[in-house]
């Protein structure tokens, strides 16, 4: 009996992966089938440098199939995904991760393939966090990328905000530092600075400071680099972690913290 690679793929990964597995096996066998494909019909690289180089770890795979499998299922929560919805992905690959040629090519691939996919969105949070429960600044960071990809429009909706609060708890993330979270993307000028750091503006000189030095440690791209993340993520780290340094400056300027 003949499989495909999309059906072996698939199988293979949910016995491997669960939910996350899933959709990397039908993807990877989306990917064998393709360089059948054209190596039957003699292309030039036979689709199996495609298919055997894409430069990723098995836990760094992981990571980047579960995050943009969860964006799919977060940006068509409300429905059939919008091709605003999908606009709005596809600028966060490029613009936030500077994705581009085959790593662009697989994000788009991994996004809508898990838009047809059964999994939910909780499930592939749940099998998330199994696969990065010891690595929470990593958890943060992916609910920090939630609300950066669904607050693109400017708004919030209740379904997208009961998927993050899922997520949130799937993740462990404490309550007061969800919320500061949230409350970076719902607020400007100092008090944002302020969110940043998961504070309010009433904190004290010292809170700020250990604020500061615990945030900028986990985003600190050694500290990134040495959880085998993606090259892309690693970046979206990077920035995360000029976002602490630019509030921590602003926060002190005004204070004249020293």
């Amino acid at each position: 009996m003949f499989f495909s690679g999309k059906i072996f793929g698939g199988l293979l990964g949910l016995f491997l992966f669960g939910p996350v597995g899933l959709i990397i096996g039908i993807f990877l066998g989306h990917m064998a089938d393709r360089a059948r494909t054209l190596s039957h019909d003699g292309s030039e690289d036979g689709g199996q440098y495609f298919f055997f180089n894409t430069g990723y770890s098995n836990p760094q795979m992981v990571f980047f199939v579960g995050a943009f499998s969860m964006l799919a299922k977060l940006s068509s929560v409300d429905g059939q995904v919008s091709e605003g919805a999908r606009r709005k992905v596809y600028e966060f690959m490029t613009r936030d991760l500077n994705l581009y040629g085959p790593s662009l090519d697989y994000a788009r691939q991994i996004f809508e393939e898990a838009l047809t996919k059964d999994a939910s969105f909780e499930n592939l949070a749940d099998q998330f966090y199994h696969n990065f429960r010891t690595s929470p600044q990593l958890l943060t960071m992916m609910l920090d990328i939630f609300y950066r990809v669904a607050m693109e429009d400017g708004r919030l909706s209740p379904n997208e905000e009961r998927l993050i609060d899922y997520a949130a708890r799937a993740f462990h993330i404490h309550e007061s530092l969800h919320d500061s979270i949230r409350r970076n993307y719902n607020v400007k000028g100092s008090s944002k600075a302020y969110a940043v750091l998961g504070l309010t503006e009433d904190a004290s000189e010292a809170e700020i400071k250990k604020a500061y030095r615990k945030l900028i440690l986990e985003y600190h791209p050694d500290t990134v680099a040495a959880k085998g993340l993606a090259d892309e993520f690693k970046e979206y780290a990077t920035k995360k972690f000029r976002e602490i340094q630019e509030a921590y400056e602003t926060i002190s300027k005004e204070r004249g913290i020293k």
